[in-house]
């Protein structure tokens, strides 16, 4: 019975210590992911409710990461030039509205520029977000916060698809209303929140000083690691794009039985991550943690070439949940390092520009070799470009002073 209890107390105080705002800050991301159930989705809905082909497909998800890249850049500019608290609030709440008319669109041509437009709102979010998380956080504790950041992420990617297939099996129309609905309902508790706080100058962009800050472009070092973001994020969000597919199509899985599979993601991060980083903590190097990560993420893909079976697809998901883990939280930890409190939201905006090169690049890529060859192919190709990253995050990644 000792090692059970043990367990249990170091699971709950491996919650201990952080901030109440960035408690917050997790709730607001939980409501809002809870509701994410197009993007699951997306490739499936154009496909069969919008009857697109593959190749308006890849370019309707491509646009999606180009708005996304475009959304990172603005939330990182915005964030250093009138603070994380309204850039935050206007996403959520403008995010919602988005999809509400995004529902009522039909043709290709409507759809792309939607999309488009939209994820340049919902994603100016994430640096907002994540410069808010530095701002309320111990250095000590940054990892572990950015940790249940992304916790509270990944709880509700797991109800997320999970209700979302659900709810696709009855109506897509459906998928539009619950994400505008979390959308909204995550701005205004944030904004209730937030508005409150004694310390309203955490809300502000922060004051101008003399000396000249080195945006994240002057900096080759971090430059090449966004490089290395968006090549690793090409392979691991294949699990939003043509993995449902290959579900869908090799193994002719139902919505439902789909949303379940991704949702497995999420509760594996959900349950595993906050410990583990709490345990490897600063013991731990950056520079060795993060190319494991990235390599998980290739081995993810190519055991889905190597047997058949409902287990194989499992243990695919098991090993991209692993390389989730100790990839992303780090990554982000080394991006804030890398970084001065002027110069944060540029950064951290630069960082979401990797992964949203990545959703530019990924579903791109993905349909065009599965059309090129097939899904096997497919899996070989990522998996090959899975290791050139994991060489170049080992090599690239500097720590202390050396950066």
């Amino acid at each position: 019975m000792a090692f059970p209890v043990k367990a249990i107390e170091f699971y709950i105080d491996s919650y201990k210590g952080l901030s109440r705002p960035a408690w917050i800050l997790a709730c607001v991301i939980l409501i809002n992911r809870a509701g994410t159930m197009v993007l699951p989705f997306l490739s499936i809905y154009l496909r069969e409710a919008r009857d697109l082909d593959m190749n308006q497909v890849g370019i309707i998800l491509s646009l999606f990461g180009g708005g996304a890249l475009a959304g990172s850049l603005l939330g990182g500019w915005l964030t250093d030039k009138i603070g994380p608290f309204w850039v935050q609030t206007s996403s959520l709440v403008f995010g919602g509205i988005c999809f509400l008319i995004l529902k009522q669109v039909e043709t290709f041509e409507g759809l792309a520029i939607g999309f488009f437009l939209t994820t340049v709102v919902t994603d100016s979010l994430r640096p907002a977000n994540s410069s808010a998380v530095a701002q309320y956080t111990k250095p000590e504790n940054l990892t572990r916060a950015y940790s249940l950041n992304r916790m509270a992420t990944n709880l509700g990617f797991t109800l997320g698809p999970a209700i979302g297939g659900f709810l696709a099996t009855k109506n897509y129309d459906l998928l539009f209303y619950t994400d505008a609905c979390t959308c909204i309902l995550a701005g205004l508790l944030f904004a209730g929140y937030f508005l409150t706080l004694t310390n309203t100058d955490n809300n502000l962009p922060l004051d101008k000083k003399s000396e000249r800050v080195v945006a994240p472009w002057e900096n080759l070092r971090f430059m090449t690691f966004v490089v290395l973001v968006a090549g690793y994020g090409t392979v691991f969000f294949q699990l939003f794009t043509t993995l449902p597919l290959f579900y869908r199509e090799v193994y002719v899985l139902p919505e439902n039985h789909i949303g379940w599979l991704l949702a497995l993601n999420g509760l594996i991060v959900f349950v595993v991550e906050m410990p583990l980083v709490s345990k490897l903590g600063n013991k731990v190097s950056i520079k060795r943690i993060v190319p494991i990560g990235a390599a998980l993420a290739g081995f993810g893909l190519l055991i889905l070439n190597c047997a058949e079976g409902i287990w194989v697809l499992f243990l695919s998901m098991i090993l991209l949940s692993a390389s989730e883990i100790l990839a992303m939280p780090f990554m982000t930890t080394y991006t804030v390092q890398s970084s001065t409190e002027k110069s944060r939201g540029r950064y951290l905006g630069m960082y979401s520009v990797g992964y949203s090169l990545a959703f530019i690049v990924a579903p791109a890529l993905g349909t065009y070799l599965i059309d090129f060859a097939d899904y096997s192919f497919l899996w070989n190709v990522l998996a090959i470009f899975a290791l050139l990253v994991t060489a170049g995050m080992f090599y690239n990644i500097k720590e202390g002073k050396e950066r």
